[in-house]
C-alpha cells in the first residue's frame, strides 16, 4: 500500500456503538475478529509504521463526531504508534455529499502524488 485516506471515517468502529452494531452484523459477535477492521487497533498492533502518512479529513458539524466518528481515537493511535497523520478538521462540515464533493479532489491529489503520478 502507497497511500492511505479517509474522508468522515469511523475511526474506532469496536468502540462506538454503531461501530459495534455494524461488526456483529457482519462479522459475528466475537469481538476478538474485529479489530483488523478498526482503523485505530489496527494502527495500535503495527510493528513497523505504515510508511507514509495518513490523511483524514473531518467535519466539525458533524452531528456523530463525538459520539461516533472518534477522531480524537485515531490520533491518539497514531501518536502512540508513531504513525504520521493529516487529520484536517472542517468548520461548517458534516460527512454529507458537500462533504466529500468538496474534499475528494485533495484525497485523489494525495494518492497521485503517493503513486509518482503527480
Amino acid at each position: 500500500m502507497r497511500s492511505l485516506s479517509a474522508l468522515a471515517p469511523i475511526c474506532a468502529p469496536s468502540r462506538v456503538p454503531g461501530g459495534r452494531k455494524a461488526f456483529e452484523a457482519y462479522l459475528g459477535p466475537e469481538s476478538e475478529a474485529w479489530w483488523r477492521h478498526d482503523a485505530c487497533e489496527s494502527i495500535k498492533a503495527q510493528k513497523v509504521p505504515y510508511p507514509g502518512t495518513i490523511l483524514a479529513d473531518k467535519g466539525l458539524d458533524d452531528p456523530y463526531l463525538d459520539e461516533q466518528l472518534r477522531p480524537n481515537l485515531l490520533e491518539a493511535a497514531c501518536a502512540e504508534a508513531g504513525q504520521p497523520l493529516t487529520l484536517r478538521r472542517h468548520t461548517g462540515y458534516d460527512h454529507s455529499y458537500y462533504f466529500i464533493s468538496t474534499f475528494i479532489a485533495d484525497h485523489l491529489r494525495y494518492h497521485a502524488a503517493a503513486l509518482g503520478d503527480a
